[in-house]
């Protein structure tokens, strides 16, 4: 397999996700974030969000009264009892198995767990294998 090198910032800035039901998605995100080891950064009467990731009702101001489509997120892991424990914590949250943990076929390494939030969307947890990093994060200040 080729090696490949990524050079540059981030492809996706933020995203929003509209809920029908934002208690219970914020019950399933927190545990999923706990286990991914990602702090909720806030939360209001009608949204929430943790590092790009918004959760809002659809009577949120930015939500214009409409729900969002079904959407599959990745969020990174560190290792794969990571994804492991991401797998417990969202099916305990509420979430719905769509893939329990383990190899795929992607590439070499690919180690990951799909799960169905409250609201339909499918979300993963990978860990891509043993990596060189150039920097564990990259830090913006405004």
């Amino acid at each position: 397999m080729e090696t490949h090198e990524l050079h540059r910032g981030r492809l996706i800035d933020h995203i929003q996700l509209v809920v029908k039901d934002l208690p219970a998605s914020k019950v399933f995100y927190t545990a999923v974030f706990k286990a991914l080891d990602i702090p909720l950064s806030g939360s209001g009467d009608d949204y929430f969000w943790a590092d790009e990731l918004f959760v809002s009702t659809a009577d949120s101001e930015a939500a214009n009264g409409e729900l969002t489509g079904r959407h599959h997120l990745a969020f990174q892991a560190q290792d794969k009892a990571m994804v492991d424990a991401f797998y417990k914590a969202a099916l305990d949250a509420g979430g719905k198995d769509n893939g329990a943990p383990g190899i795929r076929k992607y590439h070499p390494g690919y180690y990951g767990a799909f799960v169905i939030d409250p609201d339909g969307n499918n979300i993963e947890a990978v860990f891509h294998g043993e990596a060189k990093r150039s920097a564990a994060s990259v830090v913006v200040t405004f």
